[in-house]
């Protein structure tokens, strides 16, 4: 077995008890982190910052148009920095900021079609450096990722739905 497979025995892991089926948690965290290390640093022909492209990813995949008290605690920003960064995402046409209906104290960010282009070409320009690497890897390496997918995707779901 790989030893980022194995369990380190480090706190928080739990070999034995079947709680996380010999996952170490602590080598995989480690794995993910070194991944998106280099994965949000491909390069892109956008020039954008990362907490832009975070807000823009939030507000296309977070299920609608978001408070900015929602965006700056989603964000881990201060209140006036992602009022500061919505007035330049509007000024750019990439968001928009219509009143809640529920509260007209309020505003909703709303993401525009030229915001989720951004996030079409982001992806679209990740996918491009990543196939040439992905082909570098061996059948199996490419086997395990497949097989990963699916549990990968259930995680990021079951971490969005803790917020």
């Amino acid at each position: 077995m790989d030893d980022t497979m194995k369990n380190s025995g480090t706190p928080g892991n739990s070999e034995g008890d079947g709680a996380d089926g010999g996952l170490d948690v602590e080598a995989f965290a480690a794995a993910v982190e070194n991944f998106n290390r280099f994965y949000i640093r491909l390069p892109v022909l956008e020039k954008l910052s990362f907490t832009t492209l975070s807000v823009l990813d939030t507000l296309a995949f977070g299920g609608g148009p978001l408070r900015l008290s929602d965006l700056a605690r989603t964000e881990q920003v201060s209140q006036p920095g992602i009022t500061q960064l919505v007035t330049r995402l509007e000024r750019d046409g990439l968001v928009e900021r219509h009143p809640d209906p529920s509260d007209g104290r309020a505003v909703l960010v709303h993401i525009t079609e030229a915001g989720r282009r951004v996030g079409r070409s982001r992806h679209e320009d990740r996918t491009r450096h990543l196939a040439p690497l992905i082909a570098q890897l061996t059948p199996e390496q490419r086997q395990s990722i497949t097989e990963a997918l699916p549990a990968l995707t259930r995680l990021a779901e079951l971490g969005r739905a803790r917020r």
